[in-house]
């Protein structure tokens, strides 16, 4: 469960399908060369990034020392006129879109992604200097030197035309319904989503387990809803999507009439794996998509399919039991492949390997394949260069080889001290605040409390480096090193299966700027990327830091008590620890929250029944999340400044502590973003839209109104409000 969402205006490498209970501060996206460009303006006031005198330069005409640091508290992007009890986001963000206007090649200007633009800026100055042969580099420094100089040598990458997948495309063309499974399984292995997803998790039951995992997937298209929905904007949506796949196909070789039934086609069978999937909301909760059973149980479910050649072709250790997390999805899938005729079959599997690794194919593939899930889809007219794109890709694919450089030269060597302090400070808040809840029996409140001084915290990057040795990479040859990569992920989260599970590794890279809580784990994860300004600054007030990085890692916390995370015990098990009289009351207060974040409207429609509504239902732990974390910064922050001898009264800039604090929070979210991409991700994404996440949280805390002097009925300070936690 992660904090935000970083908009990927393309479409990834990896595996497309997955339980993602690992809950973060955003939705992030498990991309190569698909994340998006933030402002190249610097804010006034913007810090420097600390960097120690041995950090590389950044040399690169293309990637130009462009990009700063946001303040941590931003006053040329409030709007003073706007009355904060009538609209606070307003009031702490209301000229930020004026001094931020979106670039070309963007979705969306936001904190996030101002922050991703700098450290991406830093990524590359460390790929530049070892993109460079050289006796002197380090094995990991030659891997993310060459992926580096690989994938930013587009010459060479449209000079090899579809050459390097000329073994796959004949294996596709040649491919019958008896080995249909195997060459389904090579392409999983290099992270191509067809028909189905397959992997590894901890077991639900029993966290000290890795199990094999099966699950839905196979769709091009964002998630199951874009396939059954009728509003004209969706057919219009299906109708760009069958050109798309259309254009990739010509672009391969196929005839354009041939393409276009082909295409055609594949959106008809596509809409039968839909239609057999579960939906984002339903997935939500840990047991729809929890049903253990032998592996001959499973294997009878896709007859005929012969699934042992899949699990031969994707290496998967022996097994004699896997985890279905779609069962209604399997059988329905095999009548689809088995009523679906073969040309249908091979051009759908020629065409998710065409978009899969589009981004290392020659630029009619690569521009094709943003004009949908960039243009179409988010609205983002130009795509972003390729410096920003190919760093990226090396963050994705050996993110620990260069995260560890990264934390020598740029994560300074007290923010982790400091920010486990601030860690300590809220697991106390929430501690304290259990004590107060009246809805919770003293027997749930001992387990509750169990769970929370179990959680592990972790900050930074990991104790122990991950081990690339066995990857190589070439500098020549792009698409290669794309497919190995992939691969070697594949390989190394499957031979997981079976082991027993390691407590310590790590779910992001280290220059992530994200969080996330990770429920079989019961662990907090706070990556270097993110402990820099605006989140966390060490010259910035108490009151600033607790109200920025402060609500981040209440939020995170506070992930292992929604309505997913409370499911889990302290061992990471899914276990019903709650009398029937607290899960009653939890419920209703969580009702409560769903209820008011689905009455408001992302994008107005052109009458009220065209308005796209935030799904209350599908952001409901993300809601609950910023909500209780927000209570707890703020206890924090006032035992803190109470320790501290910190007079939150004195103004600074102006404002009071408990001021600055509640704006700080708020300046989290201010962004500037295309109505195509609020359209996107309010119909696939558990975050809600930015404005709502500020002023949402905003009217249920019980401290915002003494800080501001809002009077009780005020827009900000509702005569009712929603508090969970």
């Amino acid at each position: 469960m992660n904090i935000f969402r970083l908009h990927h205006p393309a479409r990834p490498h990896g595996k497309a399908f997955g339980l993602t209970l690992s809950l973060t501060l955003f939705a992030l996206p498990f991309t190569v060369l698909t994340l998006p460009l933030a402002s190249a303006a610097q804010s006034p006031g913007a810090a420097t990034p600390a960097k120690s005198t041995s950090a590389p330069g950044n040399s690169t005409p293309n990637a130009p020392n462009t990009y700063h640091l946001a303040p941590a508290f931003d006053l040329s992007s409030m709007n003073t006129a706007v009355d904060p009890c009538d609209d606070f986001y307003k009031f702490a963000c209301g000229n930020y879109a004026a001094h931020n206007p979106i670039p070309a090649d963007q979705p969306a200007v936001n904190q996030f992604e101002t922050l991703y633009n700098v450290t991406t800026q830093e990524l590359n100055g460390i790929l530049t200097q070892y993109a460079a042969p050289s006796p002197s580099r380090t094995p990991n420094q030659q891997k993310i030197g060459d992926y580096y100089a690989a994938c930013m040598n587009t010459e060479r990458i449209d000079s090899l035309g579809l050459k390097p997948l000329q073994p796959l495309l004949q294996q596709i063309d040649t491919v019958t319904r008896a080995n249909l499974l195997s060459l389904t399984g090579e392409l999983q292995n290099m992270g191509v989503n067809v028909f189905f997803g397959f992997g590894e998790e901890q077991d639900y039951k029993d966290s000290s387990k890795q199990v094999a995992l099966a699950d839905q997937g196979g769709l091009g298209l964002p998630e199951r809803d874009y396939y059954t929905r009728t509003g004209a904007k969706d057919k219009q949506i299906r109708d760009e999507y069958v050109q798309f796949v259309a254009k990739m196909l010509t672009l391969s070789g196929e005839a354009p009439a041939t393409a276009q039934s082909d295409a055609e086609h594949i959106l008809d069978f596509e809409t039968r794996l839909a239609l057999a999937s579960l939906t984002d909301t339903q997935r939500r909760d840990p047991e729809t998509i929890y049903h253990p059973q032998t592996l001959t149980t499973f294997e009878a479910s896709v007859a005929p399919l012969d699934f042992a050649q899949f699990l031969t072709a994707d290496k998967v250790p022996s097994i004699t039991s896997l985890v279905d997390a779609s069962p209604a999805f399997f059988p329905a899938m095999a009548t689809a492949i088995k009523e679906t005729d073969l040309t249908t079959l091979r051009a759908y599997m020629r065409f998710h390997l065409l978009s899969t690794f589009g981004s290392e194919l020659p630029h009619p593939f690569d521009a094709e394949n943003f004009h949908f899930y960039g243009t179409e889809l988010e609205g983002v007219p130009t795509q972003r260069p390729r410096w920003k794109r190919c760093s990226s890709a090396v963050d994705a694919t050996l993110g620990e080889a260069l995260g560890q450089v990264y934390v020598e030269h740029y994560f300074a060597g007290d923010s982790k001290q400091k920010t486990l302090q601030m860690v300590h400070d809220i697991e106390a808040a929430m501690d304290q605040d259990i004590d107060t809840l009246d809805w919770m029996s003293p027997a749930t409140k001992v387990r509750a409390k169990e769970k929370l001084h179990a959680v592990t915290d972790k900050i930074g990057y990991p104790d122990k480096w991950r081990d690339y040795s066995k990857l190589v990479i070439s500098p020549t040859n792009a698409l290669e090193n794309a497919e190995r990569a992939s691969a070697f992920e594949t390989n190394r989260e499957l031979n997981k299966i079976g082991k027993p599970v390691d407590k310590n590794e790590w779910g992001m890279t280290p220059p992530t700027i994200n969080a996330y809580y990770d429920p079989s784990m019961n662990d907090i994860n706070f990556p270097a990327g993110i402990l820099q300004p605006p989140f966390y600054d060490p010259h910035a007030g108490l009151a600033v830091n607790y109200g920025h990085i402060g609500a981040v890692i209440g939020h995170e916390l506070t992930h292992g008590f929604d309505d997913e995370g409370r499911k889990f015990d302290a061992n990471g098990d899914l276990s019903d620890w709650w009398t029937a009289a607290d899960l009653s009351g939890f419920e209703a207060r969580t009702g409560c929250l769903a209820n008011e974040y689905g009455s408001f409207v992302a994008v107005p429609g052109a009458t009220p029944k065209d308005n796209v509504m935030v799904n209350g239902k599908l952001t409901l732990g993300e809601n609950t999340a910023d909500n209780g974390g927000l209570v707890l910064a703020f206890i924090a922050y006032l035992n803190r400044a109470r320790e501290n001898g910190v007079d939150i009264h004195r103004k600074v800039d102006g404002y009071t502590g408990p001021q600055r604090f509640y704006i700080a929070f708020a300046q989290n979210w201010c962004e500037n973003v295309r109505p195509a991409a609020v359209r996107e991700q309010v119909l696939t994404d558990p975050h809600s839209p930015a404005h709502f996440r500020a002023n949402g949280a905003i009217v249920n805390q019980p401290g915002f109104a003494s800080a501001f002097g809002c009077k009780k009925g005020s827009p900000m300070v509702p005569e009712k409000n929603c508090r969970v936690w």
